[in-house]
């Protein structure tokens, strides 16, 4: 691979905007993908599950799986896991979720509290990076 790859699997909303779902850039031996923020909605746009931590958590963590798939990767390949939460009580529920999706590669990991996400009713929102040795 010699060139940067937009990643945006046919499973996932096609992004509107100028994003993509997913960067991979060939890094030395090494390919590196950066996965845009998910947040738990349908290919129309609308919230799944509304203010379902749980829930949502768990359509989340599905939609970068898709994402890591369409790269040839797996949540074993992740590196970096970044989590932001509307309600700070909801962390643990998170977490949990998070610690079972990563139980093999156990990225570093950052949660965070947010006031608020792009649509209302969202409880989280994830981004990973991802590394995989060719």
């Amino acid at each position: 691979m010699n060139k940067i790859k937009r990643i945006n699997p046919e499973s996932l909303r096609i992004p509107t905007k100028s994003y993509s779902q997913g960067v991979l850039i060939p890094f030395g031996n090494a390919e590196l993908l950066f996965v845009t923020g998910q947040l738990p909605q349908d290919l129309d746009g609308n919230v799944v599950a509304p203010n379902d931590a749980k829930t949502q958590t768990e359509l989340v963590f599905s939609r970068i799986s898709d994402i890591l798939q369409e790269a040839d990767m797996t949540m074993d390949h992740v590196v970096k896991v970044q989590i932001f939460v509307k309600n700070i009580s909801d962390s643990k529920i998170i977490s949990k979720i998070r610690d079972d999706v990563f139980k093999n590669s156990r990225p570093a990991s950052t949660l965070v509290g947010v006031s608020n996400f792009v649509k209302d009713e969202c409880c989280v929102e994830i981004e990973v990076t991802a590394a995989k040795f060719k």
